[in-house]
């Protein structure tokens, strides 16, 4: 272990959706009747976080490519069910312009807030916790970031399915105890079940226990899939005949499930500024949008942690 405060990474897409569904748009208007509740919800988020986890470090994450074209190309099925009629991702009409002026409060106290042409938040998410010296904690509700868990480093997930208030801890023990396969093959563990809010349809009749002892058993998929040629393996006839009848799938699917570990980022100063810095605009744009009381327990957070 060591006592070198942590760099905190934030999946901003997956806070900021928590938020704009989680804390109802009549109770966050702006004097114009804008809602705004994505953007309250999300800064309380991140000052609760600065708050109990007291990082020095701190980098927001956002998706330039929800949907890369070179997942897509592998496996046409990623994220499909997800696209608009009219292209692009679904979003609700309210909180689409919430972005921007989220992005806005960010660049006025000064959380750098970045992301990659060609790359989801998870890949920045991935390259920087492999990348920048740790600890490192990575604060999202995304299940797929578990492969990013090390306990070398260190890097934690910090999992907010149930919130940031409930948040989950989690380092490789506790992978292990609520899928049965270590962190670095919970990409393989995700191709094999499949992730319908993905894409991924796994392969059809393995489920998350089939899925946990082939694992288990052979160490990754490439493993099991050496195993399938060699016919003292040991595999049931019917599950053989299952994985062989999935092998173009099983090709493609973990280089679509595996976070990308080299996107291209610009040079970054992740230190956790102690105030903001450009305090008239964040004080302009508080005001205009009904903020104050969410920006000032952010500034308040960032004091008490310097």
């Amino acid at each position: 272990m060591t006592d070198r405060r942590p760099l905190l990474l934030v999946d901003a897409p997956s806070l900021y959706f928590r938020a704009y569904f989680g804390i109802p748009e009549s109770a966050a208007r702006a004097p114009d009747g804008s809602p705004v509740n994505a953007v309250r919800g999300f800064l309380d988020m991140l000052a609760t976080l600065i708050r109990t986890r007291r990082p020095d470090r701190l980098v927001c994450a956002l998706d330039y490519d929800w949907r890369p074209a070179w997942r897509v190309a592998l496996l046409p099925s990623y994220k499909a069910h997800r696209v608009a009629p009219a292209g692009g991702e679904v979003v609700p009409d309210t909180l689409v312009p919430q972005v921007p002026l989220l992005l806005e409060v960010l660049a006025a106290i000064g959380i750098p807030a970045i992301g990659a042409d060609g790359y989801e938040a998870d890949d920045v998410l991935g390259t920087l916790a492999t990348t920048q010296p740790g600890p490192v904690e990575v604060a999202s509700g995304d299940r797929d970031l578990y492969q990013l868990i090390d306990d070398t480093t260190p890097v934690r997930l910090l999992y907010c399915g149930r919130g940031v208030a409930k948040l989950e801890d989690c380092d490789d023990a506790a992978v292990r105890a609520k899928y049965g396969v270590p962190a670095a093959g919970y990409a393989d563990f995700a191709a094999l079940r499949g992730d319908p809010s993905d894409g991924l349809p796994g392969v059809a009749g393995v489920g998350e226990k089939t899925a946990a002892r082939l694992i288990e058993r052979y160490g990754s998929l490439a493993g099991i899939l050496a195993a399938l040629d060699d016919p003292t393996s040991g595999f049931a006839p019917g599950l053989r005949t299952k994985l062989v009848a999935a092998l173009d799938y099983l090709a493609v699917a973990p280089q679509v499930v595996r976070v990308a570990l080299d996107v291209p980022l610009p040079a970054l100063d992740t230190r956790l500024p102690t105030s903001p810095v450009d305090p008239d605009r964040l004080l302009t744009v508080a005001e205009k949008w009904n903020l104050a009381s969410s920006c000032r327990r952010l500034v308040d957070a960032l004091a008490a942690g310097a």
